[in-house]
């Protein structure tokens, strides 16, 4: 490989292999896609290399059934697990998706001991925790992708219903990766005016009903969950960390007291640069947004509770 920045993506099924194609795409870092199956990672890795020489990019683009390939990576970004099907929640696959997180964060880890981790894994908020456990990290080093994604599907349907652009849509999704995810409805415009100034409280419920339901609709249509939305949104967290952007984005963060919660993983706005989760921004939540949080809190909660790490 050449000798610029390492990042690598672990699982190469489609969320993976879209978010390995996304940071090929910008240019700056080299990119090792790993995954147990093989040929897998080495052929989307071929696939993405050659697809530069169409859209110019040159960033070395490895696949690989093993971790040596990744040692010395920057950022570590677990996608490995089963995806949900048709009829499945994401609680359902807690047990098995806790072998496979904490398997492949005890093997990136050892490679890339100053790594930061980007845990997209489902169900996420206790994928994070898994992580964070078995890693021993900081909660800094350890956080998860889920409420970019939910921004960006809270954020489409807004646009559509104002017959706006999305470019000018500015939301924010908060809670945890489910059905109790909470916009935050009050911090919402577009174009800088108030979503309640556009809309009437019916069509904003529907939005927010249809942003919860987003995953399963999406499961519903394709048998399989989402990816495109999902690995963009993952590549769009490393490049913030990677480039030391410091954007504020929804991110799943280890919370210890803020917003009232604590010891728990949950979406809430993220300083992110190249320290990780550098800062967790409070926002002034209206009295129903804070009771959902609350409400979303203890789902969470309850999901952790069936961890055995």
């Amino acid at each position: 490989m050449s000798q610029r920045r390492k990042i690598t993506v672990v699982g190469a099924g489609n969320v993976g292999a879209t978010c390995a194609q996304v940071l090929a795409t910008r240019d700056y870092a080299d990119v090792v896609l790993v995954d147990i199956k093989e040929n897998l990672p080495q052929g989307k890795a071929l696939d993405i290399n050659q697809m530069g020489a169409v859209l110019g990019y040159e960033p070395n683009v490895v696949g690989s059934n093993g971790y040596e390939e990744t040692a010395g990576s920057d950022v570590v970004v677990v996608t490995a697990g089963l995806p949900r099907s048709p009829g499945m929640s994401r609680d359902d696959l807690v047990t098995t998706n806790e072998k496979i997180v904490g398997s492949v964060t005890e093997q990136a880890v050892a490679q890339s001991p100053d790594a930061i981790l980007v845990v997209v894994s489902n169900p996420l908020d206790a994928m994070c925790h898994v992580a964070k456990n078995v890693s021993g990290w900081d909660k800094r080093r350890v956080f998860g992708m889920a409420g970019i994604l939910d921004t960006a599907r809270f954020s489409t349907f807004i646009a559509w219903a104002t017959g706006s652009s999305v470019k000018d849509v500015t939301a924010m999704v908060l809670g945890g990766h489910g059905d109790q995810m909470v916009p935050v409805v009050s911090a919402t415009t577009v174009g800088g005016v108030p979503l309640r100034k556009l809309v009437g409280e019916d069509d904003i419920h529907a939005m927010v009903e249809r942003t919860a339901k987003g995953g399963g609709e999406i499961v519903n249509l394709l048998g399989t969950s989402a990816w495109y939305a999902p690995g963009a949104a993952a590549a769009q967290m490393v490049d913030s960390i990677m480039l030391d952007e410091k954007r504020v984005l929804p991110c799943t963060a280890y919370l210890e007291g803020e917003y009232g919660i604590d010891g728990l993983y949950m979406g809430v706005p993220v300083k992110l640069g190249r320290d990780g989760a550098e800062e967790i921004i409070e926002l002034d939540l209206d009295e129903s947004e804070r009771a959902a949080l609350a409400t979303s809190a203890d789902a969470v909660r309850e999901v952790v509770g069936v961890l055995t790490t």
